[in-house]
């Protein structure tokens, strides 16, 4: 096989990988919509947080930005994916802000403000660095920073679900879109020879395999307890 058809082939996978991480990176920005449906039913946040939204915000908008030609060559499914999430996020931010109480309303301002701010500071630095291979290095180390940070936030639900032995909060779908996303990024990032999007998504991989082991393991024995008699006859 020459090199060129295997450049090609190459070329051909990590664009399927791509556009599969598109796709079911959609799952992971919908998966908010039933606590939205019930904030506005209430007319209130009561006590969600805004902060995931606030956090993904800016992690969307910085690896948008590691996707653009100006940073790294040929990532261009990972700016749409990113600015897809982004304005998920903005729109979550808006709904959060016009039902959230004075003080939540205040404080969520205050941080959609710097987190702007950081990304001016990040867009601007960047395009400060005149060497293309040091602008990928400071974007890309930043971009998969926050994206193992982003990986690294359900190891409290795994620790949760373990301790309660209930996969009550930890919804399944979202596990799954997890998974599913991650094993694609990696495969993107691999076949376009990238360490910064294949090891954070590498690390999203193993720990969405944790979640959805823990999901059927606990699942599985809520269901064998539940066939258990209520009442207990000793003769």
């Amino acid at each position: 096989m020459s090199l060129f058809a295997v450049f090609s082939i190459c070329t051909v996978a990590k664009d399927a990988a791509g556009v599969a991480g598109n796709v079911f990176a959609f799952g992971l920005f919908v998966s908010p919509i039933p606590t939205f449906r019930r904030i506005i039913r209430n007319g209130s946040t009561e006590m969600f947080s805004g902060l995931p939204y606030i956090y993904s915000l800016l992690n969307c908008l910085i690896c948008m930005w590691y996707g653009t030609p100006l940073i790294s060559a040929d990532n261009l499914l990972v700016t749409t994916v990113n600015s897809i999430g982004a304005v998920f996020q903005f729109v979550y931010i808006i709904l959060f802000l016009m039902y959230a109480e004075k003080s939540k309303k205040v404080r969520m301002i205050v941080l959609l403000v710097a987190v702007l701010g950081v990304f001016a500071i990040i867009l601007l630095g960047s395009l400060e660095i005149d060497d293309i291979q040091m602008r990928r290095f400071f974007v890309g180390f930043l971009s998969c920073a926050s994206l193992i940070s982003m990986f690294a936030s359900p190891l409290f639900i795994i620790r949760l679900v373990i301790q309660t032995k209930s996969v009550e909060f930890m919804p399944f779908y979202l596990s799954l879109s997890t998974f599913l996303m991650s094993t694609s990024f990696f495969l993107y990032g691999l076949f376009n020879d990238d360490a910064f999007i294949y090891v954070p998504n590498g690390i999203g991989t193993v720990l969405g395999v944790t979640q959805l082991v823990l999901y059927f393991y606990f699942e599985n024995k809520s269901r064998d307890s539940s066939r258990e008699p209520l009442i207990v006859s000793y003769v």
